[in-house]
Formats: C-alpha cells, sequence, structure tokens
C-alpha cells in the first residue's frame, strides 16, 4: 500500500540558532570599555567566558534551570525537620562557573592580578554572564556584597569570607568548615516592611555567649539554599544586622523554618523563600543599633549588579533581535534592510549602548574611589540613578525585542519571554525605583552640593554640550529638593546625562551623537524606532552587533 503521509512544507525563512557565538569578542564596546584594564592573561580568560556564556551548551543550562524550579523540602520522610531547597544540576552547573569565575568574592581578593581594576573586570563578568541567565546572578551579588559586612564582624567571621573568595562552588547541605566555599544571602524584608527597614519586627536578645536569639520572619529571602544569611533585627539599641548561619559551631543546625518558596513572575532557576525565625542564632555586624550605616554599603554593590544584570539582559534581548532581523525576509530583502526595522533596531542598539557604558563606568568609579575623592563622590551619586534608569529600561527594550522577532519572540521556545519576565524583577531587588529616587532626595537634603562632582565629571566629559547638560541637571536637583515628587526627573537625567558621557568617552563620534542628540536634544519619547533620517541606523547596528 503507498504511504499516505506526505511533507506539507519545507522550513524556510526562519534564522539558524542563535546561541553558539563568542559574547565577549561579539562586543566591541565592551572591549573599548575594558582597553585600559585588559592584559594578556585577564583578555584570554574573558574570550573564554565569553565563548562558555554564549554557548549552546549554557543556553541548555538556563533553559533547564528556568522549566525546573527549585523545591522546597521541609521535612524528611520520617518527620524530621529539613528545611532545604533543591535545585536541578543546570543550576549547579551556572553557578560553579560564576563561582569560579569570580562573581561571588573576586572585588575581596588579596592576589595582585587585577588589582585597582577588580569591579571594572568583575562587572565584564558578569555582564557576560547575565546575558544568559540572571536568575543564579541573584546569590552571587549577595554573597559578593556580604562581605562588605562581614569585615565589620567579629575575627571569627574571618573564615566566611576566606571561603567566599577560594572560587570554589560547593552547594552540600553541611557546615562551612567542611566545604570548599560558601554563598550568603539577605533576609530583610518582613510583611509589614520591605524597604522602610525601620519597621522590621524581627527581635533580637542577647543569648550570653556572644550571641543573639532572632524571634520573628521573614517575607522574602531570596537564595534561601546559601550557607547563612544577613538578617536585621531590632535589639535593645535599635536595628541591628545579624550573621545567622545554618550550621552552629558546634555542627548543629540552626533551627531557620522555610515555610514555603515564592510563585514568582520570573527568575524562576532563584528561589526565594518565606522564613520563620523561632530563636536562631545570630552574631552582630557593626556595632548594636547602627545597621543604617552598614546597608548603604552593601546596596552599593548590589545595585550596581541589578544594574549590570539589566544591561545585560538588554544586550542579549537585542542581539537576538538583529539576528533574527539580519536572517528573516520580508518582501524579499532581510527585515534589517527594511527602514522601520533599521531604525527600531538603532534606536534599540544606542539605548543598551548607553546602559552598558554607564554601568561599566560606574564600576570603574568604585575601582578609583579608593584613592580618589572625586571617584568616590561620583560613585555614591550616580548609584541611586544608574540602578533606577537601567532596570527601568530593561522591560521596554526586551518588549521590543519581542516584537522584532513576532510571534517566535512571544513563545517560549524563544529565550525573550525568559528575558521579560525577569527584568522587571531587576528594578524591584534591593529597593524599587521609587527608593532608589528616594536615596537621591536624602543625598541632596543632607548636602545640596553632594551631586556636584558627578556633574562636573560628566559634563567634562561631554566636552561642548556639557555646559548646558551641567546646568539642566543642577536646575534638576533644585526642584528635587523642593519637591520630593520630582526625584524620578532627577534620577533619569542624571542617568541620561551619565549615560551620554560615557559613550563619549569609549565609543565613535556618531553614536555618541547620535545619543547625544535623541536623547538629550529634545523631549525624549516612551517608544523605540524614532530615530530620523540623520542617524546612520544601519551604521550603529552594525558597530554595536558585528555579523559572526
Amino acid at each position: 500500500m503507498r504511504s499516505l503521509i506526505a511533507e506539507t512544507h519545507a522550513v524556510e525563512n526562519q534564522p539558524p540558532p542563535f546561541w553558539g557565538r563568542n559574547l565577549f569578542l561579539g562586543d566591541p564596546l565592551l572591549r573599548l570599555f575594558l582597553d585600559e584594564a585588559l592584559d594578556g592573561p585577564i583578555e584570554a580568560a574573558l574570550v573564554q567566558q565569553g565563548a562558555f556564556w554564549g554557548s549552546t551548551d549554557a543556553s541548555e543550562f538556563a533553559r533547564l534551570a528556568n522549566c525546573n524550579p527549585p523545591q522546597l523540602r521541609t521535612h524528611d520522610a520520617y518527620g524530621r525537620r529539613l528545611d532545604v531547597v533543591d535545585y536541578h544540576p543546570a543550576y549547579h552547573a551556572l553557578m560553579r562557573r560564576g563561582v569560579e569565575w569570580g562573581l561571588g568574592g573576586s572585588i575581596w581578593s588579596e592576589t595582585v592580578g587585577e588589582a585597582g581594576r577588580r569591579h571594572a573586570l568583575r562587572a565584564a563578568r558578569l555582564f557576560l554572564a547575565a546575558q544568559n541567565e540572571c536568575g543564579h546572578l541573584t546569590a552571587l551579588s549577595s554573597t559578593s556584597a556580604a562581605v562588605a559586612a562581614l569585615n565589620r564582624g567579629p575575627v571569627a567571621l574571618e573564615v566566611w569570607t576566606e571561603r567566599i573568595r577560594t572560587g570554589a562552588y560547593d552547594h552540600r547541605f553541611l557546615p562551612a568548615d567542611r566545604k570548599r566555599g560558601v554563598t550568603v544571602g539577605f533576609a530583610f524584608a518582613e510583611k509589614q516592611a520591605g524597604t522602610d527597614v525601620k519597621a522590621i519586627q524581627t527581635r533580637a536578645e542577647r543569648g550570653g555567649d556572644g550571641t543573639f536569639r532572632l524571634i520573628g520572619h521573614k517575607w522574602f529571602v531570596s537564595a534561601p539554599m546559601s550557607d547563612a544569611f544577613l538578617t536585621l533585627a531590632q535589639t535593645h539599641e535599635g536595628l541591628t544586622l545579624f550573621f545567622v548561619p545554618r550550621f552552629l559551631p558546634d555542627g548543629s543546625v540552626n533551627p531557620l523554618r522555610f515555610q514555603r518558596l515564592k510563585s514568582k513572575l520570573g527568575n524562576r532557576a532563584n528561589a526565594s523563600a518565606e522564613i520563620e525565625l523561632p530563636g536562631v542564632a545570630g552574631w552582630p555586624l557593626g556595632e548594636p543599633g547602627r545597621a543604617l550605616r552598614l546597608l548603604p554599603e552593601i546596596a552599593a554593590l548590589t545595585r550596581l549588579d541589578s544594574a549590570l544584570a539589566a544591561a545585560g539582559l538588554m544586550r542579549s534581548a537585542v542581539a537576538q533581535a538583529v539576528h533574527h532581523a539580519r536572517h528573516r525576509e520580508a518582501s524579499g530583502a532581510p527585515l534589517i534592510d527594511k527602514p522601520l526595522m533599521s531604525r527600531v533596531l538603532a534606536d534599540l542598539a544606542l539605548e543598551v549602548a548607553g546602559a552598558t557604558a554607564l554601568v561599566q563606568r560606574l564600576a570603574r568609579s568604585f575601582d578609583a574611589a579608593g584613592g580618589d575623592d572625586l571617584s568616590g563622590a561620583f560613585a555614591r551619586a550616580m548609584i541611586p540613578a544608574v540602578k533606577y534608569w537601567v532596570t527601568k529600561t530593561a522591560p521596554a527594550v526586551v518588549a521590543e525585542a519581542i516584537e522584532c522577532l513576532g510571534a517566535n519572540g512571544y513563545s517560549e521556545d524563544f529565550d525573550l519571554a525568559r528575558l521579560y519576565r525577569e527584568a522587571p524583577g531587576l528594578a524591584t531587588w534591593d529597593g524599587t525605583g521609587n527608593a532608589a529616587c528616594l536615596d537621591l532626595v536624602r543625598l541632596v537634603a543632607a548636602d545640596p552640593e553632594a551631586l556636584d562632582p558627578a556633574i562636573e565629571l560628566i559634563a567634562e566629559d561631554l566636552g561642548a554640550p556639557g555646559g548646558a547638560a551641567a546646568d539642566v541637571l543642577h536646575a534638576a536637583v533644585r526642584a528635587c529638593q523642593e519637591d520630593e515628587g520630582a526625584a524620578r526627573v532627577l534620577a533619569e537625567h542624571l542617568a541620561l546625562t551619565g549615560a551620554a558621557a560615557a559613550l563619549r568617552r569609549a565609543v565613535p563620534r556618531a553614536i555618541a551623537d547620535a545619543f547625544i542628540d535623541s536623547r538629550l536634544g529634545g523631549s525624549w519619547r516612551s517608544t523605540y524606532g524614532m530615530l530620523d533620517a540623520r542617524f546612520d541606523a544601519a551604521g550603529i547596528v552594525a558597530f554595536l552587533y558585528p555579523e559572526g
């Protein structure tokens, strides 16, 4: 009998797979920005990392880690408390690479190899990793930032800093002294207290042995598989930051009680948990009652990471949109040659370039801050604005990239759906957009001239347009002093102008000028693709997203 099965169609006019590329070699802007920080061994390492994060293997790890989210086990088969979170092996594969390549501890390293450029190089590595998968970066970011507080704790905690710096990932549920490496999470938020940490109700009572007993709850604990948590609680002296390990010095388990894992919009590879604290042991970090002196340093580091991750996520989304447009035809020509598509992609490319340049510039200021008062002032002033603008930009950029792919972009078979779910979370991690803006309000309220060093450096880097830009920023500062509700205007102007200045330092003049003219030359608009014919849209895309 003749077969009744027939081929119905051939697969045509679909792009080849995106993954299988080197994310470092394919990013001319990142390489330009790192030029002064690179030497032979460091560049070779970044090439290796760019190859991994852009590989089909890493893409599959990202897919599996998000399709198989963490699972909570509160009890064993016999009814004994466990309170552990199980992760898919793909998540551990991502974590292993991230820890090995210094995302958890390299800025605290005591080796001389990266001295003076630790933040810039870690920023580049995190930016590359974020283009593949952002969820696992939460644990690496909190671990890195936690060292700032651990350094203020008792000498006994030095062993934790040492294990964070080892570059070894060890996810086994064991006491820290039996592990090759450790991770640290945050337990700050409560049901009634999010960014308003003064409303925290968890209380801590002295235990008589140098420890405190913490009683209360935590509403949103990211990376709950961590070996320890920085935890906020109230003492008689006031709000205090505590170090709460999973295991006590005698090897027994500290009785943190996991209630449930959050069901989140995105960030699915990473768990977030609700936890009860029924008298767990903790060690104070810094002086009791002085938590508010420690938190800004921690927040500065995590906000930088949020902005870096958002910039990397945007880079990945637009790179996939460009790839699609180069290989998809409509009406007999590649989509990328169509004027409407070309201008959309160029506008998106400028947005990502501005975000990338801005976060890399901020990371470099962290490196210089120790020996340069101006760089330190720049970093302090720019952190809230950079975190605000870059993370706010990410959802809109990814949404437009989805449209470039059409229905494919809206399908879970492609990466953009996951990137879109991930993007809003980066704006809420370590405080929402309004929280970042209120930090700017407090900064200028305490010192009306606090932003002057940043404005001075931005104006200097901008060159001829710098004077007018500085006048606009000073006016925004005055408006913010008079009206707290104007803080978003200040944050966005500060970030956009900072991005323009950072681009002027790094990229060809035509690209920097396109960003300056379209973002600072008039009223900024809410959608992409409105560049006019003055700008070489094809040239912008070709430079920032070279074929390969």
